[in-house]
């Protein structure tokens, strides 16, 4: 597998010989600080060119990098579907040696108002003076921020009103809707609340990475083994049992977020988890929900 000093010398090889080629970025895991270095670490690289249609005619310039195990080009996609708002067009390589660059390319004329954002990066090259006054941050941009009481208050709102679709499709035994609202919606509002809880213990000063990939982190081992139970198998005994599981964690989260930040406790556990037990229980033959 080649290493990170021969994969930048092959990404800035092709960037100085090209005369194409502006101004070389590069974002993502390996400039952020925070983040632990593994070989599964891609190249998020940018290139700022002149003519970028020259660069998308023919894909076969892409060789340069090496051999590859496979390649998506995004912006060329039906499934899913590409955003055909973007002036950018992007090269997604996995090669055969285990490296993986994501190279996208973006007008130089859009560099100045690219270079703006103040997510991670480090500038490669850069054949104009372009990057002089652009601001270079090292703060993350998964990283935690304050909820507002408004913010709070929704997500416990979506938390349980979402639940009851969750027991409406496992009632009805549509397994795939069932899973798909739960590590969906709900789970989502689960992470974030979590996520809160890790922003006030560490002064919001921390980021979890992208989906929570890094939560385990911040969070004492009882805690972590309540979040594991949330994720259940594919038999509906087990997660109704989940289900139950993620309301208590739930529960326990925007309590202690609640007291810690002086916020108003939405009240919407109660009927609901009474609503979820009744769901659970109610016999398949059932014409009306309640009497």
């Amino acid at each position: 597998m080649r290493n990170e000093e021969e994969m930048l010398e092959l990404i800035l090889s092709k960037a100085r010989e090209s005369e194409n080629i502006r101004l070389v970025e590069m974002n993502g895991s390996r400039v952020n600080s925070q983040t632990n270095k593994d070989p599964f670490q891609d190249y998020d690289i940018v290139y700022y060119v002149e003519d970028i249609e020259s660069f998308i005619k023919d894909p076969s310039w892409v060789d340069y990098f090496g051999e590859r195990l496979m390649m998506q080009m995004p912006d060329q996609m039906h499934i899913p579907p590409a955003d055909k708002t973007k002036q950018s067009f992007s090269y997604l390589m996995l090669f055969k040696d285990g490296n993986r660059i994501d190279l996208t390319l973006t007008p130089v004329t859009l560099a100045e108002q690219c270079l703006k954002n103040t997510e991670p990066r480090k500038i490669l090259l850069d054949k104009d003076n372009r990057s002089k006054f652009a601001p270079i941050s090292s703060d993350d941009p998964f990283r935690i921020k304050a909820p507002t009481q408004k913010e709070f208050c929704d997500c416990s709102n979506e938390f349980w009103w979402v639940s009851t679709y969750i027991a409406k499709a496992l009632w009805r035994e549509e397994l795939p809707l069932a899973k798909a609202t739960m590590d969906g919606p709900v789970r989502d509002m689960l992470m974030m609340m979590l996520n809160w809880q890790i922003g006030i213990r560490t002064g919001f000063k921390v980021s979890t990475g992208k989906n929570g990939k890094d939560i385990k982190k911040y969070v004492d081992e009882e805690l972590w083994r309540k979040l594991v139970l949330t994720y259940p198998d594919g038999d509906y005994n087990n997660i109704w049992a989940s289900l139950f599981k993620m309301c208590d964690l739930f529960e326990e989260l925007t309590s202690q977020i609640a007291q810690e930040l002086k916020f108003d406790m939405p009240d919407y556990g109660k009927n609901i988890r009474s609503y979820l037990k009744h769901i659970e229980k109610l016999p398949k033959i059932s014409n009306q929900i309640f009497p």
